[in-house]
């Protein structure tokens, strides 16, 4: 495994679209082992694969608090959504910012694993917004352009 440099809000490979994932094999492997040490040294929930340079359609998350919660999301679909949550929102895109939007309260997925097998994932709270927001990246959009009507980012200090 190896860390990955994570691409910033200036880096255009943010703004475009991901291709679908059709090899499941040791290179698919590599990047999804890849992922999930880069976004746990990190710090974040979630990671896609753009923020890493990589145009595919790989999603990795883990919201729990004690960390043992991990998924693998390829080629994820949003198959139904439920009720509403507004929240701060910060992505490691775009470090030391965060910002308030609205988002599906649940939400359901469909997406492959490793092996290629479809599985079917259910997020409420939390889960439901990382859903949507790392498969947000995965079209080029980031949750900015997503912000509430009248809403701007704002900074967070960085705890000591």
């Amino acid at each position: 495994m190896a860390l990955r440099n994570i691409r910033t809000e200036e880096d255009s490979v943010l703004r475009k679209t991901s291709r679908p994932v059709t090899d499941f094999n040791e290179r698919l492997w590599d990047l999804l082992d890849d992922m999930k040490e880069t976004m746990y040294k990190s710090g974040g929930v979630g990671l896609a694969a753009p923020q890493v340079g990589i145009l595919r359609r790989v999603v990795v998350m883990d919201v729990s608090e004690d960390r043992n919660e991990y998924i693998e999301l390829i080629n994820p679909e949003i198959t139904e959504v439920e009720g509403s949550q507004t929240g701060a929102e910060g992505c490691l895109s775009l470090p030391g910012l965060c910002g308030v939007v609205t988002r599906p309260n649940v939400v359901k997925v469909k997406a492959q694993n490793r092996e290629g097998k479809w599985c079917l994932y259910k997020g409420e709270g939390l889960k439901a917004r990382c859903f949507c927001h790392e498969i947000d990246h995965l079209d080029g959009i980031l949750y900015k352009d997503k912000l509430d009507e009248g809403e701007t980012l704002f900074r967070v200090d960085a705890e000591e």
